[in-house]
């Protein structure tokens, strides 16, 4: 790519060299698109440093694996949060998770969607760069990690974010699935939206007659597996052969899909 740059650089009027090297770096197939994480969760591999736990398992793939586990209340938005701590739990056995303090699960819809793992100080890396370089060549990650709060970096991909950062001595990771964070951020917001309603007093309209409005229907691309909230259209037409169409939010995302990113 820089030998392309050069050859080109050099046939340019040096008037307009700086221009054509903005315009290189900055075009979407330019050094900046090379910087770029396009992975999706279902091409990475399996990593060592995490013991086994990948995003997408159900709660009983996580008994199997670590039958203490005990999982905590499901909320109103199908969220629910436990945590395992090997150094702790006389009940874990150490020797299977080896430098590792506590191990943080989130679940939505009874999935696994972000999963933190800190480690101690006796595991065998110590900085935060030196877990991103391991980690990096574990998943096959590409692309430039940036920084993240004061002391972490983070990595932005297809459909999941992964934040490498330092704790008590130890590093620690994060990898969450971004389409189950605007999941939840959707019913939240649609659960808002019906306290508002309700205390307005304008909560279960009715239309003349008397008879109660119909609920605008939720189209959904089976394809993508995305759908769009009322009030928000696709960018181009969905071909009738892939169209489906729900009679809620609820009902698209309980049928595994979610919310498209033109909508949030």
């Amino acid at each position: 790519m820089w030998t392309q740059f050069s050859i080109l650089k050099n046939s340019v009027p040096r008037p307009f060299a700086f221009l054509f090297a903005l315009t290189f770096f900055f075009a979407p197939g330019g050094a900046s698109a090379q910087n770029q994480c396009t992975q999706k969760l279902s091409s990475l591999p399996t990593a060592p440093e995490f013991f086994g736990f990948r995003l997408g398992m159900t709660k009983e793939e996580v008994k199997v694996m670590a039958p203490q586990t005990k999982f905590g209340h499901t909320d109103d938005f199908g969220v629910a949060k436990t945590t395992i701590n090997p150094s702790f739990d006389p009940k874990i056995d150490k020797d299977k998770y080896v430098g590792v303090r506590s191990i943080s699960l989130d679940f939505l819809d009874e999935r696994l969607t972000s999963l933190w793992i800190g480690y101690d100080e006796t595991y065998s890396i110590h900085t935060t760069d030196e877990f991103i370089k391991q980690i990096s060549a574990s998943l096959h990650l590409s692309g430039a990690w940036t920084s993240w709060r004061s002391k972490g970096q983070q990595l932005r991909c297809d459909d999941f974010q992964i934040i490498v950062s330092q704790i008590a001595g130890g590093p620690s990771v994060r990898i969450l699935d971004v389409g189950a964070d605007d999941t939840v951020a959707a019913r939240r917001q649609a659960k808002e939206e019906e306290r508002d309603a309700a205390a307005s007093g304008t909560s279960d309209p009715v239309g003349p007659a008397g008879a109660s409005a119909e609920p605008e229907e939720i189209v959904a691309d089976k394809t993508s597996k995305t759908f769009y909230a009322p009030g928000c259209k696709p960018t181009k037409e969905i071909p009738e052969s892939n169209k489906v169409v729900f009679k809620s939010l609820e009902e698209a995302q309980k049928s595994g899909f979610k919310l498209a990113q033109i909508c949030n």
